[in-house]
């Protein structure tokens, strides 16, 4: 999605007219999730997507319609059972995309300028827009930034500006993207109304601690998931931009120190991938209170129980280390560091979405989890 913000925030910067897609709401194995978008300019070229290609034409002309007549529009998408051929959702889902015209002289144009400039520069904000209620609303957006700044609003009702602004900041704070449905009371402006917020967050941060070769390949992995990846070791002939030059921040210092002082938020990831005590135990001792998304560490299943030990000894509990992945990955039957980096991908993408790490052939779990649930049972897992 950031590249087709970026992209997108070069359409607007150049003056051009385009109408953007949102999905807004989605049912059952829907392929897509609320935030996705296809956006079409006057000329008719067309970035990114609403649905894996199920309703793209469809979604593609109602966007062609709505720089015609200027109308914002909201359709449903689902299956049919009576016509499996006709516009739809092969997957059995639903999807309610959003179209809204944006172009020259439109109110909305300088918030949606204004987000898509946040996120071309990784700074966070969140987008709300009107999905359902009175007409004259419906599209109108406000942007929120983590300072309480804002940019647009809904017009001659301040109030409803302030209930939404002080929503957005709450999605924004926790990186969520979602529908906020606002009562007849709550609106101030006699009607219900729906909300679609979304968070435009930096990357999330992925830290692999020990510059090995196995290294290398879950930088270039952890690239392609879209984290800001750093590499950190204490040995500077290791650590260097020639053997990780996709490497977002290469870091020369003793891990546990570089952790004590760097970042982190409820979506970074650390692999410690050095199998060496005198870094693994400091390190992991810290790395397991913090309230980080995953916590993953190289070795055989010798050094795990070596490690837990030594890690027992200076006051790790077993709740904690009960949050350490070791050894780290899904059992692939990897080898090489290819194959090695691609099982731990798997593995922080299971534990992000919820996901058993078994196949789905034959299996009776979701395809999609609820991602709600998910991010409860993360946030109890690190209280």
């Amino acid at each position: 999605m950031l590249d087709m913000a970026e992209e997108l925030h070069r359409w607007v910067e150049q003056g051009r007219d385009v109408a953007v897609a949102t999905v807004v709401a989605v049912g059952g194995s829907a392929p897509r999730q609320p935030g996705a978008a296809l956006a079409v300019d006057a000329d008719g070229t067309a970035i990114g997507s609403v649905s894996g290609g199920c309703v793209e034409g469809a979604v593609y002309d109602l966007c062609v319609q709505a720089l015609q007549d200027g109308e914002t529009v909201l359709e449903r998408f689902g299956y049919s059972d009576e016509d499996a051929f006709a516009v739809g959702l092969t997957c059995g889902g639903v999807i309610d995309v959003l179209v809204v015209p944006v172009r020259a002289g439109d109110p909305v144009r300088p918030v949606v300028a204004a987000a898509l400039a946040a996120a071309a520069r990784g700074d966070a904000a969140a987008l709300a827009r009107v999905v359902t209620g009175p007409a004259e609303l419906v599209g109108r957006a406000l942007l929120v930034r983590p300072d309480g700044t804002r940019t647009g609003g809904f017009g001659a009702h301040p109030e409803l500006d302030r209930t939404v602004a002080g929503e957005a900041a709450a999605f924004l704070d926790a990186g969520r993207t979602g529908t906020l449905e606002i009562g007849e009371q709550g609106s101030r402006c006699g009607a219900p109304l729906t909300v679609l917020i979304e968070s435009s967050v930096p990357p999330p941060r992925m830290i692999v601690f020990g510059a090995i070769d196995f290294a290398s390949a879950l930088v270039r992995v952890g690239k392609f998931l879209g984290h800001h990846v750093t590499v950190c070791d204490a040995r500077p002939v290791f650590a260097t931009r020639t053997r990780f030059p996709e490497a977002d921040e290469i870091v020369v210092d003793w891990p546990h120190r570089y952790l004590e002082r760097t970042h982190v938020d409820s979506r970074t990831v650390l692999c410690v991938l050095t199998h060496d005590a005198k870094f693994d135990v400091p390190l992991l001792r810290l790395a397991l209170r913090l309230p980080v998304a995953y916590v993953g560490a190289m070795g055989s299943r010798r050094t795990h129980l070596d490690r837990a030990e030594r890690l027992r000894e200076i006051g790790v509990t077993d709740r904690e280390l009960a949050r350490l992945h070791s050894p780290i990955g899904l059992d692939l039957g990897a080898r090489t560091p290819e194959e090695t980096a691609l099982s731990i991908a798997a593995e922080i993408v299971a534990e992000r979405r919820g996901g058993s790490g078994v196949p789905l052939t034959g299996a009776h779990t979701p395809i999609h989890r609820d991602a709600a649930a998910v991010a409860a049972r993360r946030i109890g897992s690190v209280a």
